[in-house]
């Protein structure tokens, strides 16, 4: 029985825990607020009180926290997991720390000689609930094996893309798209309601075309009934952005679009609606 230990039990950290779980697998939790690791603990959870005792006799550690620095300071000795892991244990870091947070994370598995696996994934709340996330992998080979029984308790596929930093170039392409479609999702309704048009009348004229997508709709719904809870915080999607932004300029790229989207993103996180959901991006448009 493969044990795993999860550093950060939050909004997709949580129900990643309750699948591994459910998939027979012994799980260690541990979270910054202790109080969200306790939640897990009647789902069979062994919750720790540091990263360090998280990770005893785990054969996989799952990193799946906010932000580079959060992820570093989880692993980083002598407080952080690194200080107690096993030999031969994988690192599999699953949350989205853009191209600098990455190679950071790998040069200190290197320097503490434990193999490194990038493995954001794609999906959001409901789909981490589901365990039908998909897994954007990357790393060594010789690392498959132990993280596979992981993927597959969260994801309904996981895509092997190459070495270490391939998922997360991958997840960066994605978000652009993801970000893109909801901000003009939520100017279009905008758009709509100052003009006295029907936006449900909107999504209704666009179904079953080739414009229409299952987000948009799903999206588009939360923004008519001003329902916002959150799946991908808009605080999160925000940071996302401006990792595409940094990403995109590293190469020499400038991309309009996403800078004008991480924009309005960080300012409705300025405004207050950092902690709903990305759809409250609609809120920014009319305010």
């Amino acid at each position: 029985m493969t044990t795993v230990a999860v550093l950060g039990s939050g909004l997709m950290g949580a129900p990643m825990a309750r699948n591994m779980l459910a998939a027979g697998l012994t799980v260690h939790v541990w979270n910054r607020t202790e109080e969200r690791a306790r939640a897990l603990a009647g789902d069979g959870a062994e919750v720790a009180s540091t990263p360090a005792a998280a990770v005893a006799g785990a054969a996989v550690v799952v990193t799946m926290l906010s932000d580079a620095e959060a992820t570093q300071a989880a692993m980083r000795p002598p407080d952080g997991a690194l200080a107690g892991v096993e030999q031969g244990a994988v690192w599999a870091q699953m949350g989205t720390l853009g191209l600098e947070g990455t190679e950071a994370c790998a040069a200190l598995a290197a320097e503490h000689e434990v193999a490194f696996v990038d493995a954001p994934v794609l999906g959001t709340k409901q789909p981490a609930e589901q365990g039908a996330l998909v897994v954007l992998a990357s790393g060594p080979d010789g690392a498959r094996d132990a993280v596979a029984p992981v993927f597959d308790a969260v994801g309904s596929r996981t895509l092997w893309l190459g070495e270490a930093g391939a998922g997360t170039r991958m997840k960066l392409v994605a978000n652009t798209w993801v970000l893109a479609l909801v901000e003009a999702l939520a100017e279009a309704i905008a758009l709509a309601e100052r003009l006295g048009v029907d936006p449900q009348g909107f999504l209704d004229a666009i179904a079953g075309g080739p414009l229409d997508t299952p987000y948009a709709k799903l999206k588009g719904g939360a923004m008519i009934a001003r329902e916002f809870p959150p799946a991908f915080p808009l605080r999160l999607a925000a940071k996302d952005a401006a990792l595409i932004v940094d990403a995109a300029g590293d190469t020499g790229l400038d991309l309009p679009l996403v800078r004008a989207v991480a924009d309005q993103l960080a300012a409705g996180v300025e405004r207050g609606h950092g902690d709903e959901d990305l759809a409250a991006t609609l809120r920014t448009a009319l305010e």
